[in-house]
């Protein structure tokens, strides 16, 4: 089967498309962005990337008048269409609705003969349903769609709720299953980790803030690690007597952990928090479980509810505004050792049903059974 994928260059595509190797098929990328290079690690794999500007030279300068603009950059949906008829794909794969599905919405309509997938990730569905620009594109997109994967159960039921009248393939983490030999360690049992593990994003859907001011209501902790971490918190940390008492070390985005060290530090973790007001399936959280730290994850939604059991193999934190409420979790998960080693063992077992090798036989399925439909 001849595969179209329409995505920026991110991870969770590179991931997800690292699937697609030897799988049997040829696979075309769009870069929907057209202003980048070719992806390195996908050699394999045949890419449109650098087909948006007309005009090197004094682009920068050029694209400050607006009515220039025309002259200088690509349409999208006629270099798309010029692409769709150069390759002449069976389905076509978008990533990310208002991005990629959006702008190639009348292309698609124009080739009905060629199927079209969409894979929802995070805040896709969930949060921009209720913000009126993207909400339309989601009306208009929906019911053109003649396939699905979400990275949760929750958003591929909201997808039929907004009009989406094609066929659901599953939900799946967005970047595919995980590599566990990747830290080249054994999992550490919960008596060889320590400290808390805390994904420090703050912004219109992420609160870590709130993660930090919960940590400085309690008297006692563990050693704390910030990764990602916003500059807001930063400025807190520095604002308060109380949490410069505490072990804690920042990483910001800019000067961050690379993905092997953050999966080595899940590993010597003893818990790990993400707080969001928005999100799908939690990729990070996936990973502590994988790497054996106990997850505390808001629940937006009921996104992080379908893998987390409360109590069981973790905690879920219903309201991320309410920093009592973190706090009250935090000290529940450091004062219940037979909880920690319980969900410990249970995450272990859900840690097979994550692995790369078992999510890529499911998701390569889906993909033989879209072929299977079109012949």
């Amino acid at each position: 089967m001849r595969i179209l994928m329409v995505s920026m260059n991110s991870i969770h595509f590179r991931r997800w498309t690292s699937q697609l190797k030897d799988a049997g098929h040829e696979v075309y990328w769009f870069d929907i962005l057209g202003a980048g290079g070719n992806i390195k690690e996908l050699d394999w794999v045949s890419q449109k990337t650098d087909w948006r500007l007309r005009i090197q030279k004094g682009r920068y300068l050029l694209k400050k008048i607006p009515f220039l603009k025309k002259f200088i950059e690509r349409d999208v949906a006629k270099s798309f269409e010029n692409y769709v008829v150069e390759i002449q794909p069976d389905i076509v794969h978008s990533f990310v609705l208002y991005m990629s599905c959006v702008p190639i919405l009348n292309v698609m309509k124009k080739y009905t003969h060629i199927k079209w997938l969409y894979s929802a990730w995070g805040n896709d569905l969930y949060f921009y349903q209720h913000d009126p620009k993207y909400k339309k594109g989601i009306d208009l997109v929906l019911p053109h769609l003649d396939y699905m994967f979400a990275d949760c159960k929750r958003d591929l039921i909201l997808a039929e709720k907004l009009g989406f009248k094609g066929k659901s393939l599953g939900d799946y983490p967005g970047g595919g299953g995980y590599h566990f030999d990747l830290i080249e360690e054994d999992i550490k049992p919960i008596s060889e980790r320590e400290g808390i593990l805390v994904k420090g994003y703050q912004g219109e859907k992420h609160r870590g803030l709130n993660v930090l001011k919960a940590l400085e209501k309690m008297p006692e902790t563990p050693k704390i690690t910030f990764f990602s971490t916003d500059h807001s918190l930063i400025r807190y940390y520095n604002s308060s007597e109380s949490l410069k008492k505490k072990d804690i070390t920042f990483f910001t985005q800019k000067e961050g952990l690379n993905h092997k060290e953050l999966c080595r530090l899940m590993n010597r973790s003893l818990i790990y928090i993400g707080n969001n007001l928005s999100d799908g399936m939690p990729n990070t959280m996936l990973e502590a479980i994988c790497f054996g730290a106990f997850p505390i994850q808001s629940n937006p939604g009921g996104a992080s509810a379908e893998i987390i059991d409360e109590g069981i193999n973790g905690l879920l934190i219903e309201n991320c505004e309410d920093i009592d409420e973190i706090a009250h979790k935090l000290e529940e998960s450091l004062t219940n050792d037979q909880m920690l080693q319980s969900a410990f063992e249970n995450n272990m077992k859900i840690r097979t049903k994550l692995a790369y090798s078992f999510i890529r036989k499911q998701v390569l399925n889906q993909y033989d059974l879209i072929e299977k439909n079109n012949s």
